[in-house]
């Protein structure tokens, strides 16, 4: 999933960095000291509500966890956020609240993003390590098992978070019940998706969107900009045909609208995604292939897809799932849905988790 401040990054690529709050302060996992940090309680009272933001020692860093249920008690779901460096914990509240009455969602802001990136400024030349981020997940999910008793959890990713949760899930498949993808990245496909958005820029004569995409010429580029603008005119056409998301999920967290809050979020952004398509399109990005990690998965896969989706495409998504070998697996192709979150992927999801995974312990 990708939020709405990130629109604007992706265009302005800026390069801003801040230092880490004076407050930072080392520790070990579950035992750091400090006003901002999680606390280190295990679920006694199984009808108890969690309701916990703050950081943990992830990976050698302090990294920023959210935490958010009706009871402790009831199935976790870790979620794995998209961009990289777009955290959905600003809208976590907005976005889960319905299903915190039966599960207890798990968001970690990712190295190189949010809260985290505040924490733990990194500059251009320090790359961004898609296994780094694999074993940060794997260390947030054991942390989080351990804490609330469970043996397994849930595992959501969306958009580039779908990419870090299929190496999580490939690496140690023991920890989760089930994984639901969403707007699966499979392997670099820009060329695909400047030709459809092109297609339906011409078949609306949106001369604007046909004048932009045509001065680009299709990938690959060396440019770091411009993937930022096909993806607005793909959001152009996208919103033409899919549901719109509430307006009302995406009020911010007060922690994110402090200035020092906003800047971090958009450094991060900037950081993440010029490490995605790098500086002559030579970023992470270029290099994934999740086809080299094998078809065997040892658990249920599940995989939620935008019919509207111009960034993760159905067709390269549905070829990945069928290449896909699961004890269990479902493809749902969800109309009117397009890259983004909206109502229809949320129930979609909602669905797989009652239905599929949702007794997960």
């Amino acid at each position: 999933m990708q939020c709405r401040r990130s629109l604007l990054s992706l265009a302005t690529l800026s390069s801003a960095l801040l230092q880490p709050p004076a407050s930072a302060a080392a520790g070990t996992q579950g035992t750091l000291p400090g006003p901002d940090l999680l606390p280190d309680t295990s679920c006694t009272t199984p009808g108890k509500a969690v309701d916990e933001k703050g950081f943990l020692r992830i990976g050698g860093i302090e990294q920023w966890v959210r935490i958010k249920g009706g009871s402790c008690a009831k199935p976790v779901i870790l979620v794995v956020h998209g961009g990289p460096g777009n955290p959905n914990t600003p809208f976590a509240d907005n976005l889960f609240k319905a299903w915190e009455k039966d599960f207890t969602i798990v968001q970690w802001d990712q190295r190189g993003a949010g809260m985290t990136f505040g924490r733990n400024p990194l500059t251009d030349d320090e790359p961004l390590v898609l296994e780094r981020l694999r074993d940060d997940g794997v260390e947030v999910a054991r942390y989080v098992a351990q804490r609330f008793g469970k043996q397994k959890l849930i595992l959501m990713g969306g958009s580039w978070g779908s990419v870090v949760g299929v190496y999580m899930v490939k690496a140690k498949p023991e920890l989760f019940c089930g994984y639901i993808s969403s707007s699966q990245l499979v392997n670099e496909s820009g060329r695909a998706s400047y030709d459809a958005t092109l297609a339906l820029a011409r078949a609306a004569n949106d001369t604007d969107s046909i004048a932009k995409l045509e001065a680009l010429g299709p990938p690959p580029w060396t440019n770091p900009r411009n993937p930022g603008i096909l993806r607005r005119v793909m959001r152009k056409h996208e919103g033409l045909r899919t549901e719109p998301a509430p307006k009302s999920w995406w009020v911010y967290a007060p922690e994110y609208t402090t200035p020092k809050a906003e800047a971090d979020y958009t450094a991060g952004e900037d950081y993440s995604w010029l490490q995605y398509v790098g500086m002559k399109g030579d970023g992470i990005g270029s290099k994934i292939d999740l086809y080299k990690l094998g078809p065997k998965f040892d658990l249920p896969f599940y995989m939620v897809q935008g019919q509207e989706d111009l960034m993760t495409m159905p067709e390269p998504s549905k070829r990945y799932f069928d290449f896909v070998q699961a004890p269990r697996k479902e493809f749902v192709l969800v109309p009117r849905t397009g890259h983004d979150p909206n109502q229809p992927m949320l129930d979609a999801q909602y669905r797989l988790l009652r239905e599929r995974i949702g007794d997960c312990r």
